[in-house]
């Protein structure tokens, strides 16, 4: 997928978001994918052999000769004891930086590759003899008896970060990642950056994995993306590119250990930021203005730079964005669904996107209560916009009946004509014509975002395979559109199970949906079971009688079907479902009390 990358600022200095100096304190870098030379660098690396691995085993499915079992034992024993040493090695030489004896033990044993790379390029050393070659190099002189952890710490040093990127390591990144965000933190001692990273994590990553939920809006911001973006947009599809690249894609994203390690890759500066003078203003400006603390880590994942911006920055671009809305106390949740808004482009799209909808004659407040549903589509434009405002402009759906749409399905705006054609083209196949397609979409446009495939075939499958015949799906549709977009698992089938058990058959309830056909619609905890309880109980009627009068269930339990029950029960008048409720406040009086109207009732 590709996606524009020109940059768009309002030049008019009127405008509540003209463009501000850029004022964020840091610029997020990129590491570059191919970075220079060693001796370019300002960190004394040399390239070394590769890492050689530190435990040897031999392939289980070979014999190992019994002559030879004693010295694979030794070398195994010999390598465990390398490495043990190693790690006390390099644990030592952290704390001579400051570290804790605690943090330097558990950075020393989650940091294999570099404690391989030291003992290969010790190693190196010995077989080659060279320790007493660096003598020339005005470096200090090795006696032949020198130990071995004496090397490695001596190689550790020269290697001139002081630590750092065994401490990347440990924390999550790979070796040669480590490396290359080491670059960037030379000015920082390893205590400091220790201590920072325990309180990134803690403020940012301190929630539990998300299941994959960020990676699924990340996916869709990118996917709904269709306007020229600004420079922090930018980074933010590279970064999400990057871990779509790799194993995991932007599921990876909601996972704490991962994203933190995807984050600071590609934005090292992050760990130059200061925690207390930046960082935790930032995140407490955040949860201020309605993002619940845990879901902070949202925002920065699905928007990184703005944890570089200048806080005043924040309020300006937040404040300019309410003053265009109609949103104030929901501010938090519309961002926390798409952080983009706080993007300069994305803002400009949105004076754009008002002003179309007002030549389109669609109410502001049907425009803000889309917005407010499905805030993507702050990221499409205009232009796209007119694609579809024209095709339901063919179906007769305009100006305030669009507003009703869009307010109540706004994702359809990001569909494409083609794919609302096709839905009309199944409905139509099933038997509905076009008048009814168009109180249906108004009714329920959700149907116009749905998939033909995977949920509309399905519900028309249902319908049929519970005695529904396809003769009576134009009615049971027109009545109640919403069965074509209710879940089948967790919604129609335990409601079928339901009234089964209740002393229904299957025959009875295809009888009852196909006369009402809402009857699925209806809560069992709320609805079906407290009236069918208070039928047969109560009212000691068989639940049958239901069979005959199914929309029984539509009347209010306490407002409607109680008092005319007690009423008739007090007059020892005995009547169908159907007479009982199906007459008017003043029908049900002339007939039954001789009054123009129902009293209160006397027991409930």
């Amino acid at each position: 997928m590709s996606f524009s990358k020109s940059l768009r600022f309002s030049t008019n200095p009127a405008l509540p978001f003209s463009p501000i100096p850029y004022t964020s304190l840091f610029t997020p870098v990129f590491i570059p994918i191919n970075p220079p030379p060693p001796h370019k660098l300002p960190l004394k690396y040399q390239p070394l052999l590769p890492p050689k691995p530190l435990l040897v085993s031999s392939p289980s499915n070979q014999p190992t000769p019994a002559s030879a079992s004693g010295s694979l034992s030794n070398n195994q024993s010999s390598e465990t004891q390398e490495t043990q040493e190693a790690q006390e090695a390099i644990s030592q030489f952290l704390q001579q930086s400051g570290v804790s004896v605690a943090d330097s033990e558990s950075i020393a044993s989650n940091s294999p590759r570099y404690l391989a790379m030291l003992v290969d390029g010790v190693k190196e050393l010995d077989e080659l003899s060279l320790w007493d070659s660096w003598k020339s190099e005005g470096k200090e002189l090795f006696a032949g008896n020198v130990g071995f952890k004496k090397k490695l710490v001596y190689m550790a040093k020269e290697k001139g970060d002081n630590g750092k990127v065994a401490f990347l390591e440990s924390v999550g990144l790979s070796l040669s990642s480590a490396m290359n965000v080491a670059r960037y933190l030379s000015a920082e001692t390893l205590p400091c950056l220790i201590h920072k990273v325990k309180c990134m994590k803690e403020i940012l990553f301190a929630g539990s994995n998300d299941g994959g939920i960020i990676g699924k809006n990340a996916r869709r911001m990118m996917m709904q993306l269709s306007i020229p973006i600004d420079e922090e947009v930018q980074q933010t599809l590279s970064f999400f590119e990057k871990i779509e690249a790799r194993r995991g894609g932007l599921d990876m994203l909601g996972s704490n250990n991962a994203s933190f390690r995807y984050l600071i890759e590609s934005f090292p500066r992050l760990l130059l930021l200061s925690v207390e003078s930046h960082m935790k203003p930032v995140v407490e400006f955040l949860v201020n203005i309605g993002i619940p603390r845990e879901h902070v880590r949202d925002v920065v994942l699905l928007f990184p730079p703005i944890i570089f911006c200048n806080i005043e920055v924040i309020k300006l671009r937040v404040r300019g964005f309410k003053e265009l809305s109609a949103v104030d106390k929901d501010f938090g949740k519309l961002l926390l669904k798409y952080p983009w808004i706080l993007s300069t482009s994305i803002q400009e799209n949105y004076k754009a996107v008002l002003v179309f909808f007002s030549l389109e004659k669609v109410p502001i407040v049907s425009v803000h209560c889309a917005i407010k549903s499905w805030p993507h589509l702050l990221g499409c434009s205009t232009s796209k916009l007119k694609l579809m405002t024209e095709q339901f402009g063919e179906f007769g759906v305009q100006n305030k009946r669009l507003g009703q749409v869009i307010s109540k399905s706004p994702q359809l705006l990001l569909r494409k004509p083609q794919e609302l054609l096709e839905v009309m083209s199944f409905l139509e196949h099933v038997g509905l014509d076009k008048e009814t397609i168009r109180r249906v979409m108004g009714r329920c446009p959700e149907i116009f975002a749905s998939s033909i495939e995977k949920t509309l075939k399905r519900k028309i499958q249902f319908l049929t395979s519970i005695g529904v015949r396809r003769a009576h799906l134009p009615r049971v549709m027109r009545k109640y559109p919403e069965l074509l977009v209710s879940d089948v698992d967790r919604t129609l089938l335990p409601r079928m199970t339901y009234l089964k058990t209740s002393g229904l058959t299957g025959k009875d309830i295809a009888f009852m949906v196909r006369r009402f056909s809402p009857l699925l619609g209806y809560s069992i905890e709320q609805v079906l079971r407290p009236k069918v309880e208070f039928l047969v109980t109560t009212m000691e009627k068989p639940i049958t009688d239901v069979v005959d009068y199914p929309r029984y269930f539509s009347y209010s339990l306490e407002k409607k079907i109680k008092p005319r029950f007690w009423v008739l029960k007090g007059r020892n008048v005995e009547c169908s479902l159907k007479d009982m409720l199906g007459r008017s406040d003043e029908e049900f009086a002339a007939e039954y009390m001789g009054v123009g109207s129902i009293p209160s009732p006397a027991h409930q």
